[in-house]
């Protein structure tokens, strides 16, 4: 049945009740009319115009889920659909809106896809520059300047160990921005050691108390997850040493029945009332990347915790 015929039909059921109310009770309309008559017919209209309000209301609730869904949803949330019940217009418009957030989610993962390895590649590639061509010419200053230190008078030996120590800082801020964008130890030795080498470095450079729990079993993961894995723990922590106020936080990998669950807390103030910013949206678009289930809450004792679920490599395929 249309929307049109629906509406017209509640519409025809409450005046055909109401006229038959007319027709078989015993009321009367005077000329001029009385007081009780004018309450009668005023509690008639009043009657059918609350009966009109609730049948339409019943009728076109679908198209009121329909709207508030529209404006909460969220692509990066994906999974969010309205059951589609009954047949006619509104069942369709519903189905419709369904079909579409398939198309697009599918859309947006396959985007999100393309936008991360090229991010990746990107990544890589500067990372490689930064390492054979800047640390390389670094190097080469390094030993210059050690090579003048014997050669230059006493008077000149302590601005040249001045000059050394600072190319050798240098050298080793490109080497870990290299490691930053392009973890190496990820590709030679595996999940584990590059989140043990991140923490360490974390814990150097910031003061942050980090702590590891991580299962020996952990099942085999394809490259793209644990890739994912390492960026949502290195944004996690960086997050939580810029803007949480805390002090520790924990790192754990634990083995599920259906793969890998990473969980990240820290003991800081927790998200409040701030707006998940492109760090968070980040870390929701590269789990989607790997079919993974990404949540981040304020727990209750305070601070954050960022979970991730990520399947296993399917050995069967």
């Amino acid at each position: 049945m249309s929307l049109f015929w629906r509406i017209f039909l509640l519409n025809a059921v409450v005046l055909a009740a109401a006229t038959a109310l007319l027709l078989w009770a015993p009321v009367t309309v005077s000329v001029p009319i009385v007081l009780t008559e004018a309450v009668v017919l005023t509690g008639g209209m009043v009657a059918m115009l609350l009966a009109n309000a609730v049948l339409l209301r019943i009728g076109l609730a679908p198209l009121d889920r329909l709207t508030r869904l529209m404006t909460r949803i969220d692509l990066l949330r994906p999974g969010q659909r309205l059951p589609v019940t009954g047949r006619g217009e509104i069942a369709d418009v519903v189905r419709t809106f369904n079909e579409m957030l398939d198309r697009l989610e599918a859309e947006r993962g396959d985007s999100n896809a393309r936008a991360l390895s090229a991010q990746e590649s990107e990544r890589r590639r500067i990372a490689r520059e930064l390492h054979d061509e800047v640390g390389q010419s670094l190097t080469a200053v390094l030993l210059e300047l050690k090579r003048l230190g014997d050669r230059v008078p006493e008077e000149l030996g302590a601005d040249l160990r001045d000059a050394q120590e600072t190319t050798r800082a240098s050298l080793d801020e490109v080497r870990r921005l290299a490691r930053r964008l392009r973890p190496g130890v990820l590709d030679d030795l595996g999940l584990v050691a590059a989140l043990t080498a991140l923490t360490t470095e974390f814990r150097t450079h910031t003061g942050l108390d980090v702590r590891r729990r991580f299962d020996p079993d952990l099942p085999p993961l394809p490259n793209e997850a644990e890739l994912v894995l390492y960026r949502v723990v290195q944004e996690s922590l960086t997050n939580v040493a810029r803007h949480a106020d805390a002090t520790g936080a924990e790192v754990a990998l634990r083995r599920t029945p259906a793969g890998v669950a990473l969980r990240i807390r820290d003991d800081g103030r927790g998200l409040g009332r701030s707006k998940e910013g492109s760090g968070i949206r980040g870390m929701r678009e590269r789990a989607l990347f790997v079919s993974a289930d990404f949540t981040i809450s304020t727990m209750d004792g305070g601070g954050t915790e960022v979970s991730l679920h990520v399947p296993a490599l399917d050995r069967s395929s």
